[in-house]
């Protein structure tokens, strides 16, 4: 299920991408369907180890040409495949990117301002760039509910409010583009989850069946639970998306 809309930030074919902060891969699996050249970046190794093995299956099936993947691991070229990197000194030339995407990332960062401006750095000018964070109440109400949502190593340091993003993706020298908000329908399994235990080794049978709600709409999309969840969006999506413009 992702988060950013594709369209919005021109993912096509020939356009070299970076998946900044990539975790499981969702965004990086989807531009390389499209046939665009990705890099998918993380500062976990265990994480790159499963998007490697994901896109070896998928170049095994065909569902992306090796010419537009590049080689996972492949570093040598600075653009496709897996890296390990540093959020705060990114291992790429300047302006190297046409798209940058940074999914549920900067959240985490002490130094959000620095990733910032290495996310414009090998931007492009003007290349777009798609942030998205948390949004600022469903995820109050997370903190509120269990301590070690935000307060365990890895865990969220911070909470934004939507023009403090804003202004501090144009002070690094971007115009906005836009916004929305996505996931209505996960923001109340977070909130169950923190409620019952963020780190239960058994997670409550209510949580176990909420994720299995969100797991069939993964799969299945019906269209009526694809419905519910684009009308709450404004009001209770777990994630707000900021789309910019590096200024050229």
């Amino acid at each position: 299920m992702l988060t950013v809309d594709f369209d919005r930030v021109g993912v096509r074919g020939g356009a070299r991408v970076l998946d900044m902060g990539c975790g499981g891969g969702r965004h990086a699996f989807e531009a390389w369907r499209r046939g665009a050249t990705v890099t998918a970046l993380d500062y976990s190794e265990a994480e790159l180890k499963e998007v490697r093995a994901v896109l070896g299956a998928m170049l095994a099936a065909g569902e992306v040409e090796p010419t537009s993947s590049g080689r996972a691991g492949d570093t040598t070229s600075g653009v496709g495949g897996a890296v390990n990197g540093d959020a705060l000194r990114l291992p790429f030339p300047d302006a190297t990117f046409d798209v940058v995407i940074a999914s549920e990332v900067l959240e985490h960062l002490w130094d959000d301002t620095g990733a910032i401006a290495e996310l414009v750095r090998v931007l492009k000018p003007g290349g777009r760039m798609a942030v998205t964070v948390p949004t600022r109440w469903p995820e109050r109400v997370c903190w509120a509910l269990d301590y070690r949502y935000h307060d365990t190593p890895g865990s969220h340091v911070r909470i934004y409010r939507q023009h403090e993003l804003e202004q501090k993706l144009e002070a690094a020298g971007c115009w906005l583009r836009g916004s929305h908000h996505a996931h209505a329908l996960h923001s109340p399994y977070w909130w169950l989850k923190c409620a019952t235990g963020v780190d239960d080794v058994e997670p409550h049978w209510a949580v176990r069946r909420y994720h299995d709600l969100l797991a069939w709409q993964i799969t299945e999309q019906p269209r009526w639970l694809g419905s519910i969840d684009r009308i709450l969006n404004p009001v209770l999506g777990k994630s707000l998306v900021v789309y910019v413009q590096r200024v050229s």
